[in-house]
């Protein structure tokens, strides 16, 4: 897939395309519907398929205080998107003079002008342009002026519940990842780098990588059973999501202890995916309680896993 950022660099004899339009936080279900909408629409009428996205998140340019807990980054965005068939992501920085575009000179001269829209893609509550006016009534209304199709992805349902990045973020924030699973079509990864902690995973004989996430988890502290993967490899693993409250600790840290692994992981990138809670995080009367508890963990963990 090839990555365009920012229109300027978009090539001005690109082919006529299918058009996808969202921020697409997540990439689940509801989105790959939209994107799988623009390939198969792209497909059919030989046009190249197309996503057209953001970064940042509007919210954290129009209401930081109020910018929901990205679920991926651009990075593993991209990369997923890549997975749906789309030809090519052009990435638009989003400022506040993006912001300011009228919702129908966004269409008419970005979308349609600068990518050479013939489809455009938007799930049915997606809202785009100044002040948010732009709607999928607004895109039908100029899809005959402009001379381009609108196509208008309804609600996806899984088990009754229309998914979304809120209620993603909301299984996410209640531990409840089956569900977050569920409503992403795959299990909730991160990515980050093991850096040095305090080592005392070791002395407990649990021995943990301390991960510096790319993002914010999303996640309660807690217990987590997780796959640890490295260098392509994957690992069954715990994974603390907490303060460390046994030993008075205020930071919040990740500590992933890898199952049956020995070897060196500082230093290394690696992506923990989150497949079931097992247990809020808590303060024990002493070390030896704290590692009995941990056995157990291990123990859960390989039953769960």
């Amino acid at each position: 897939m090839q990555i365009v950022r920012g229109l300027e660099s978009f090539p001005p004899d690109s082919a006529p395309s299918a058009v996808a339009l969202g921020a697409f936080d997540g990439i689940h279900l509801g989105h790959r519907a939209i994107l799988g909408t623009a390939v198969t629409q792209a497909r059919h009428d030989e046009l190249r398929a197309l996503a057209c996205t953001f970064d940042r998140h509007p919210m954290e340019v129009l209401q930081p205080d109020r910018a929901p807990l990205p679920i991926t980054t651009l990075e593993e965005r991209l990369e997923l998107i890549a997975e749906t068939g789309i030809d090519t992501t052009v990435v638009i920085p989003f400022t506040p003079a993006v912001a300011g575009i009228e919702a129908q000179t966004f269409v008419r001269d970005v979308l349609v002008g600068t990518l050479k829209a013939r489809e455009i893609v938007v799930g049915f509550n997606h809202r785009f342009g100044r002040g948010a006016r732009g709607d999928a009534k607004l895109l039908e209304a100029l899809a005959a002026t402009l001379g381009f199709r609108a196509h208008i992805v309804p609600a996806l349902l899984v088990d009754g519940v229309a998914v979304s990045s809120s209620e993603i973020r909301a299984a996410l924030q209640r531990g409840d990842l089956p569900d977050a699973a569920r409503l992403l079509g795959r299990p909730y990864s991160i990515r980050g780098e093991v850096v040095r902690g305090a080592g005392r995973g070791r002395t407990l004989g649990f021995p943990t990588a301390n991960v510096k996430t790319d993002r914010p988890l999303g996640l309660p502290v807690g217990v987590y059973v997780c796959r640890l993967t490295v260098g392509g490899r994957q690992h069954q693993a715990v994974v603390n999501v907490g303060f460390r409250p046994t030993f008075g600790e205020t930071e919040l840290a990740v500590e992933a202890h890898v199952l049956d692994f020995t070897g060196d992981l500082y230093d290394e990138r690696v992506t923990l995916t989150f497949l079931r809670r097992l247990r809020e995080e808590r303060k024990f009367p002493s070390v030896d309680a704290l590692r009995e508890q941990i056995a157990l963990d291990v123990a859960a963990a390989r039953t769960a896993s």
